[in-house]
Parts: C-alpha cells; sequence; structure tokens
C-alpha cells in the first residue's frame, strides 16, 4: 500500500487544503493528513482543534485519516511507513520554498518522494493567515474554508473579542 503523507500546520485548514488532499486521496491507496503540532507560528488553533477541525472536513473520504505528529516531517513519514510527500503549490514563491524542503528532506530521507500538486485556480488567492485576518474582522469567509471551519473561526474570534473587551485586571 502506498502510503502519503500530507503535513503542515492547517491553522485553520482552508478549501485548498482540502482540495490538495482530496486530490491526493484519489491517486494514492492511502493518505495521513499530518497537523504538526508545535509550527514556529503562532497558531489560533490548539493541535486537537486543528485535527478535529480537518477530520470533519474529509468526512466521506475514505482512505484519509488526520493525525497529529511532532519532530522532524522525514522521521514522521518513516514512522507510518509514507513513501510521499504530498505538497500544495499556489504561486511561485511556494515552489521556492518547496523546492529547498523537497531537497532537504531527500538528503535527510533518501527513499521519501516529494509530489507537488498544482492549487486549483478558484484557491490559489487562499491562505490561512489571510482567511484568518479576514474572519478576525468579521469579513466572509464563505467558499474559503468548509462550513465547521468557518463556523470555528466565528465562534474563536468572537471569544477573543468577548475577552478582549473584559477589563485586564479582572481577568488576572
Amino acid at each position: 500500500m502506498t502510503i502519503a503523507l500530507y503535513p503542515g500546520s492547517f491553522d485553520p485548514a482552508t478549501m485548498g487544503h482540502l482540495d490538495i488532499a482530496v486530490r491526493a486521496a484519489a491517486i494514492f491507496e492511502k493518505v495521513v493528513v499530518g497537523v504538526y503540532d508545535a509550527p514556529a507560528k503562532n497558531v489560533l488553533f490548539s493541535t486537537d482543534e486543528r485535527v478535529e477541525l480537518f477530520s470533519r472536513s474529509l468526512e466521506g473520504v475514505p482512505n484519509v485519516e488526520v493525525l497529529s505528529f511532532s519532530g522532524l516531517t522525514v522521521d514522521y513519514a518513516k514512522s507510518i511507513n509514507a513513501k510521499v510527500l504530498v505538497r500544495g503549490l499556489r504561486a511561485i514563491s511556494d515552489f521556492e520554498l518547496e523546492m529547498q524542503m523537497a531537497l532537504l528532506n531527500r538528503k535527510m530521507s533518501p527513499g521519501l518522494e516529494v509530489v507537488c500538486f498544482m492549487t486549483s485556480i478558484e484557491y490559489s488567492f487562499l491562505s490561512s493567515s489571510i482567511v484568518k485576518e479576514i474572519a478576525s474582522l468579521g469579513g466572509c469567509i464563505s467558499g474559503m474554508v468548509p462550513n465547521n471551519v468557518a463556523q470555528a473561526l466565528e465562534e474563536k474570534y468572537r471569544k477573543l473579542k468577548d475577552t478582549a473587551s473584559i477589563p485586564r485586571y479582572l481577568t488576572s
């Protein structure tokens, strides 16, 4: 069985991420979406929340499993017997970073191949950062993220705004 690992922080998963996962599932026998639990960037959602949100978004795709991982991606790929890393490309700027990471991963794990999917054109402008910014400002993110993710973003930002409106001396 060919197992492919689609790693990322997915904070949150966008329709672009979902598109890549579903397209990979059509090619590979099993796809593991690996939610990295300690990205270098600040995350809005906890690891468990990110796993749950992406899992619910992929219900009905039987050969995809969403799991969290820590450490080097190549080590995690080896631990699940993945032979392929799946990555998505939106623009030339993505290509430069993905090429560098692919070469580094090949150096660390020579048998691990990288397969890059070009984004579907309707999602080429999407990034988790942009979606979070729009959501934080109350903008419409319909069609940018799965419905369950849109609801989670709305709830998260509502709670953050409620907390921010409470004077700091009352929350300590």
